[in-house]
């Protein structure tokens, strides 16, 4: 639930053209997970799931655009989750921002997730920290990337929107749902959720705002610039403060022979 101005209300109270196609698309794809599934797994995930052996071993590298269009053929819960928060915050996000807009940010979201799924062990590996083991052929499958990105945007425009938590029943900002989120997923304890599907999503999605700069309540790169100058600035009178402290107690020492 989520507040529209002085109401509360479930869900949006329109759903654009563009978030009514990728929930038809997501749905056809999932029924052929359905009819193709076996004890070795369904046929699409097979090929289309992501996982940094598959892309940068076997050469696969369509997986991170197909994996986002997968979900697990053995819990609806993946799916309906997904979509139920694609409808929610998507919705009034396409509404406002425009259809191709909203597109072009879902895709970006999502297959730069993908793109970190499968490097980012890698890196790992050739860096020493990490052994490579046969964890590196574990599929990753779901449009979670796209969707954390997808709210990312939302609470940047909408940062004081209120939302009404089915669990635990309780409002909330909106600019505080992603923190909500991520520390209900950790503190959940070992899951099969790709930390670094969501995380690559929210990273990838919190790029594309700040490059873009048209999203209300989002950091702009010329903001996060100032910043960073103004902590420098602040290191250097705090360092020179410092020194001035130590060369007045190194003077105020007693002569000793």
């Amino acid at each position: 639930m989520y507040g529209r101005g002085s109401q509360m209300g479930f869900g949006p109270s329109v759903t654009p053209p563009v978030i009514k196609n990728l929930l038809i698309a997501n749905g056809v794809v999932f029924i052929v997970q359905l009819l193709t599934r076996s004890p070795a797994g369904d046929l699409l995930s097979q090929f289309g799931a992501v996982s940094p052996w598959g892309v940068w071993v076997e050469f696969q590298f369509w997986q991170p655009f197909t994996y986002m269009w997968l979900h697990s053929a053995y819990s609806p819960f993946h799916i309906i989750f997904n979509m139920l928060m694609l409808w929610m915050f998507g919705s009034q996000l396409a509404l406002v921002w425009g259809e191709q807009r909203f597109l072009r940010y879902y895709l970006a979201c999502g297959i730069g997730a993908g793109v970190l799924i499968a490097t980012l062990p890698w890196m790992a590996v050739l860096l020493g920290l990490m052994p490579a083991t046969t964890s590196l052929s574990i599929p990753t499958l779901g449009a979670s990337g796209a969707v954390m990105g997808v709210i990312l945007a939302f609470s940047f425009t909408w940062p004081d929107r209120t939302l009404m938590l089915i669990f635990p029943p309780m409002p909330i900002k909106a600019i505080y749902i992603i923190p909500f989120m991520l520390f209900l997923e950790y503190a959940s304890g070992p899951s099969n959720v790709s930390h670094l599907g969501h995380g690559g999503g929210l990273v990838v999605g919190w790029i594309y705002l700040v490059r873009e700069g048209r999203t209300p309540g989002a950091p702009t790169l010329q903001g996060l610039q100032h910043k960073f100058r103004r902590w420098r600035m602040r290191q250097k009178i705090r360092s020179v403060h410092n020194e001035e402290q130590r060369k007045r107690k190194h003077d105020d020492d007693p002569p000793y022979h």
